[in-house]
């Protein structure tokens, strides 16, 4: 069954804040279970490997979810394509390298996909998800939520040019 939506996150819940997508998943799961209607596919995983790009080929949107060291608090929201990039050949693939995965397995562009990178800052093995983190990850849900109940390019393309 093709989903509208693929909410595609990866961390690690025993690596501190890096178990902010789990942790986001996890809450949509929930809340999905009460909106049946939403056509939404959650899948996470430690890391983005190639298997994840026939997943991405099942979507009509697709949003990468991830703890981001980098990223502004709360988090950032942007849109991303295909490419190359130095992860195609290593065993933890980025957001943009699963899309050009799914392109050169499938021979079609993959659906239009964006990133959400929730701002995590400490992520040692055996830390709790930090306060910082925390409160991180409760602007995010409400991001999170607001894209599921819109599942529109044009709307997932506003909502990130404000971030």
């Amino acid at each position: 069954m093709t989903a509208r939506v693929l909410v595609l996150g990866c961390g690690n819940p025993s690596r501190g804040d890096d178990a902010l997508a789990p942790a986001l998943l996890a809450r949509a799961q929930q809340w999905l279970a009460k909106h049946p209607g939403l056509e939404v596919r959650v899948v996470e995983d430690f890391q983005l490997q190639v298997d994840h790009a026939l997943d991405v080929m099942d979507a009509d949107l697709v949003l990468f979810v991830d703890a981001d060291a980098q990223a502004n608090a709360p988090f950032c929201l942007r849109r991303t394509k295909p490419e190359r990039d130095a992860s195609y050949a290593t065993h933890e693939l980025s957001p943009e390298a699963v899309l050009h995965a799914a392109r050169v397995v499938t021979g079609r562009e993959p659906p239009p996909a964006w990133v959400l990178g929730v701002r995590g800052e400490r992520f040692e093995i055996g830390e709790p998800l930090s306060e910082a983190a925390a409160g991180h990850l409760e602007v995010a849900w409400d991001e999170l939520v607001e894209l599921l109940e819109d599942p529109r390019t044009a709307a997932w393309d506003a909502r990130a040019a404000g971030w």
